[in-house]
């Protein structure tokens, strides 16, 4: 057998894809087999409990931005200084007190970011910026 040697480097070019197409095939059908063996694999009876669900000890504060960027305490205008008085009050009493925090689509949000380090500024810590579902 002979091989022949050509000078023109373009028909060196090409590659020639077809084993590599035929092993990724392969490798495709066998992880398409062997995947959902693998899903059931493991049988695990899980406990059962009798826990209660999660209450927090203290109703959560309700702080509400609106469209304007008035604040409100539980559904109560209240103004910049009053809250960060009323957070202190809040945290002295429980650093585990959740804060519900609303806010407007149409609200800038320098407003929230403001509330939110009030808030931080305190001491609390959980606060959950609330949606609509």
């Amino acid at each position: 057998m002979a091989f022949e040697i050509k000078d023109n480097p373009e028909d060196l070019s090409e590659i020639n894809v077809t084993p590599l197409v035929d092993v990724m095939l392969v490798l495709l059908i066998i992880f398409m087999i062997t995947v959902p063996l693998m899903k059931n694999a493991v049988q695990i009876d899980l406990p059962k409990t009798s826990s209660k669900p999660y209450t927090p000890e203290n109703s959560p504060i309700r702080l509400s931005v609106d469209a304007k960027g008035g604040y409100y305490w539980n559904e109560i205008a209240i103004n910049d200084e009053d809250i960060m008085r009323k957070l202190q009050a809040e945290s002295k009493r429980s650093l585990q007190t959740d804060v519900n925090l609303f806010a407007d689509k149409d609200v800038r949000y320098e407003r929230v970011a403001q509330l939110i380090a009030v808030v931080q500024q305190v001491g609390l810590k959980h606060v959950a910026l609330m949606t609509q579902k």
